[in-house]
């Protein structure tokens, strides 16, 4: 059974986006110490109906550190999927952590990409790609 047998997306969506730079001061500083930011992401499901689910990946771009000056980038993207049968609790897990991730993601870094240029980091890239089977895997034990 292939990936899009399991389930078929239905529908998906930005729910909400943000992007915060309170002044230019702190849009300079960010402008220079962006590399002290990395990428997190958390992913929520919830069921909506009988067979359908409702992923929410949440992408939040953030400095750690104890600088007063920062910006603060966000999105959450839904996407509804339909299960096209019945699965125990862990393959359904590995389904909404793994295979919807693995097919959404490249699309919901590139939005999430254009905001942060749009917000004046026209050279910000991710050059880490994000392997969802080992945080998956990671993640179990």
């Amino acid at each position: 059974m292939t990936m899009t047998e399991k389930y078929k997306i239905i529908a998906k969506f930005v729910k909400d986006i943000s992007s915060e730079t309170p002044n230019v001061d702190t849009y300079l500083f960010v402008k220079d110490n962006i590399s002290n930011y990395s990428l997190n992401i958390d992913i929520k499901s919830s069921a909506l109906k009988p067979k359908i689910i409702q992923v929410e990946t949440t992408l939040k771009y953030s400095d750690k550190s104890q600088n007063t000056k920062k910006s603060f980038f966000e999105m959450v993207y839904a996407t509804v999927i339909r299960i096209n049968e019945d699965f125990d609790k862990k393959e359904l897990g590995k389904i909404v952590l793994c295979d919807v991730q693995n097919e959404i993601y490249p699309e919901l870094e590139k939005i999430f990409l254009n905001i942060m240029h749009g917000s004046g980091f026209p050279e910000l890239k991710f050059n880490k790609k994000i392997n969802f089977e080992e945080l998956y895997k990671n993640n179990q034990n």
